[in-house]
């Protein structure tokens, strides 16, 4: 007679008990209570906006029951309420979210509702640009793998905190999956074999845009399987247990630092993209209907009453005592205070590390050595002196290192950047501390962010200003965004080193870029300008030490000239932003300029001065954002004049800021329009005489000062 085994209930279940069950039951109802619940508030006015994870429960949940909170980093995107449940986040906190309130954790009244954040958690801030969080994610991972490497270092705890076999999750709709930095972030996932899993949430549409217009052949499972190093499941997301069973692999396989892993979830969304949206205008019943019929919450219900876990009236009471947790939860909420008007400023930049303030300030103390040398040696010499204080520091970007493999290393004197700027850095500080980069942009800003998020310094290069365009969304929604959009609760004080502007000879409309302005215009960035090396050195040393993401332009027809070399003014040496140097004075007309048109302003003033024996002041502004505006009026209310001088182009240039100020706040001052030189309004050329044109030149200062001066 054949002997009946039967197995262990654990093994039935992939190792979960019957409670682990009902657990994720309720983690499944209760989400969904918080998003009815939300609904009704948003139709009754007392929230704003509602975005909901319906449909997306049973495998979120299995993804929180895998991960270790405060251990493993997620990397959310809004749908995920269920996950965030299942991490330790609560119900009152997401409500507290909606309303707006001054203590909603995730970002203070800053973000929309379903915009998840939890340092304790380690749920990274959450942004509403599909895909963008995925280059953060595989930067936290590396940062990870660097901290690994350094169990003695004094910055590994708090936000440094690392675990030898944590994983890093990046959450994803499939209509994400069409956005570069999603394919970016794959690449150099699987290049450098990183423990990142991306869940990718398949509910079929991108608002309306159906599955099989976002990939080709409607499955992103099937079109990323030729990477190499990469765990690819495909699963039932409306399933509890084959999402668990799936994500268990996956999390295996990064766990044993195996690689990347790719879950491809199919999921539902039995309601509308968000309630701005009305999925009837095109999505078939029959299709809505076959949703409703893979309702996880339904599917694991019936399964927990098939298999004898649970009664109906035991399903009930738990969803019963779901919506009353929910239900005191928007009574607490809609009683919580709304944030103060005078905060929101707060969090733009840090409160804590002033890189304005006197601190900073060691202009007047410099300990000189060597000989005058060029911006690039200066340049390179603030990069050594902090990299050999900080440990935090790391350098990456298109052929920034010396070389990547360890033959050439050794043979070759090394590259270095293509300008030299990062000249033997490499071989003083080691391949793990400065390395190439893909040439991606908005990779190389991206991954800084996961970096910084995790208490690092990266000082992170973009080879051209005229290509930073793809790192744009990383750059202004995410990395100065960040702090504020928290309520102060994440930083990421990274430094983007940028080589900018024209005056090379041959550059043309790609290598001959500005645009610094579209820059300045964005909260919570730095922007810096130096135009001697003298000044590049101290600011850059400023921008490292401060505690805001700074975008350092350094112009590269300055990186070797001779008017503006400095001596090495030692590892203290500092300048504070937003203070201005006059490097010409004057008593009759000021010009404001920076970058490559402080020395054309300084010839024109002088030739001025040998035609007319008028003086002219010329001033540095150095710093960008901020800008020093004490320096810029006290010189006019002695001059009365101003003109304002960059290579930008002149229409909507930084020099209208400057202008539009003067006029309201120095009108009575001025005894002369204020004028403007800057680049015309078209690409710069090849052609030297085209660039000629195109570019301001000294010729062209001195005629708008003498022009001034008649006035």
């Amino acid at each position: 007679m054949a002997t009946e085994v039967v197995a262990p209930v654990e093994a039935r279940y992939s190792g979960l008990t019957p409670e682990d069950l009902l657990r994720a039951y309720r983690n499944l109802v209760l989400s969904r209570r918080v998003d009815d619940r939300e609904i009704q508030l948003k139709r009754q006015n007392r929230i704003f906006f509602q975005i909901s994870g319906a449909g997306h429960e049973a495998v979120q949940t299995a993804a929180g029951f895998l991960m270790r909170p405060g251990s493993d980093w997620l990397f959310p995107y809004y749908r995920d309420r269920a996950l965030c449940l299942a991490l330790g986040m609560t119900p009152e906190g997401m409500l507290l979210d909606a309303v707006g309130a001054k203590d909603g954790p995730s970002s203070a009244g800053r973000q929309m509702p379903s915009h998840w954040g939890s340092p304790e958690l380690r749920i990274f801030t959450t942004s509403s640009p599909t895909g963008s969080e995925c280059l953060p994610g595989v930067g936290a991972a590396e940062a990870a793998r660097y901290l690994l490497r350094r169990e003695a270092s004094p910055f590994r705890n708090g936000m440094g905190a690392v675990d030898e076999d944590e994983v890093v999750v990046v959450t994803i709709g499939d209509g994400s999956t069409s956005e570069g930095e999603f394919w970016e972030a794959l690449n150099a996932a699987c290049a450098q074999r990183l423990p990142v899993l991306f869940l990718v949430e398949d509910n079929g549409y991108a608002i309306s845009v159906p599955v099989e217009v976002n990939t080709p052949g409607g499955s992103i499972s099937k079109v990323v399987r030729g990477f190499p190093g990469l765990f690819v499941v495909e699963t039932d997301g409306c399933d509890f247990l084959a999402s668990y069973d799936a994500l268990r692999w996956a999390f295996a396989y990064c766990r044993e630092r195996k690689g990347p892993a790719l879950v491809h979830a199919h999921v539902v969304r039995p309601y509308s993209h968000s309630l701005s949206d009305d999925d009837r205008l095109y999505r078939p019943e029959a299709e809505r209907k076959r949703d409703l019929e893979r309702d996880p919450i339904t599917v694991l219900g019936a399964f927990l009453v098939a298999e004898g876990i649970a009664t109906e009236e035991a399903l009930g009471a738990i969803r019963a005592g779901a919506e009353a947790e929910v239900e005191k939860a928007a009574e607490a909420a809609l009683a919580a205070e709304p944030p103060a008007p005078d905060e929101v400023l707060d969090g733009v930049f840090s409160p804590a590390v002033d890189p304005t303030s006197p601190a900073f300030d060691t202009e007047d103390a410099p300990a000189f050595s060597g000989e005058p040398t060029t911006m690039v040696d200066l340049v390179n010499a603030a990069l050594r002196d902090e990299m050999a204080r900080d440990p935090r520091i790391a350098v990456w970007g298109e052929d920034v290192a010396d070389a990547t493999r360890e033959e050439a290393l050794a043979e070759c004197k090394g590259k270095g950047g293509v300008f030299k700027v990062t000249a033997g850095l490499q071989k003083a500080y080691g391949p793990e501390r400065v390395f190439n980069a893909p040439l991606a942009e908005a990779s190389i800003v991206g991954r800084a962010i996961g970096w910084a998020a995790r208490g690092l310094k990266p000082v992170v290069e973009i080879q051209f200003f005229d290509y930073i365009w793809p790192a744009m969304q990383q750059l202004r929604d995410e990395l100065a965004n960040v702090r504020w959009r928290s309520g102060g609760r994440f930083t990421a004080p990274v430094v983007v080193r940028v080589a900018i502007g024209g005056y090379l000879t041959g550059g043309g409309p790609y290598h001959s870029q500005s645009g610094e302005v579209t820059f300045t215009h964005i909260p919570g960035l730095r922007v810096v300008m130096p135009s001697s090396a003298l000044d590049a050195n101290g600011l850059l040393r400023t921008a490292i030490r401060c505690d805001d993401p700074v975008l350092f332009l350094e112009h590269k027809h300055l990186y070797r000239q001779t008017h503006n070399k400095g001596r090495n003014p030692g590892p203290e040496f500092r300048i504070p932003f937003g203070k201005a140097k006059v490097v010409h004075p004057g008593t009759d007309a000021t010009v404001v300029t920076y970058g490559a048109t402080v020395f054309r302003s300084v010839v024109a003033a002088k030739r001025v001065e040998e035609e007319t024996g008028k003086k002219v002041e010329v001033i540095d502004l150095r710093s960008l954002a901020p800008y020093d505006w004490a320096a810029i009026e006290r010189s006019v209310s002695r001059t009365n004049r101003l003109l304002v001088v960059h290579e930008d182009w002149v229409t909507h240039g930084f020099g209208a800021e400057i202008a539009a100020r003067a006029a309201d706040e120095l009108f009575e001052r001025l005894d002369a329009p204020v004028r403007r030189v800057g680049a015309r309004d078209v690409f710069c050329g090849y052609a030297p005489r085209l660039e000629d044109a195109t570019l301001p030149q000294s010729d062209d200062v001195a005629a708008a000062l003498l022009d001034l001066l008649r006035y």
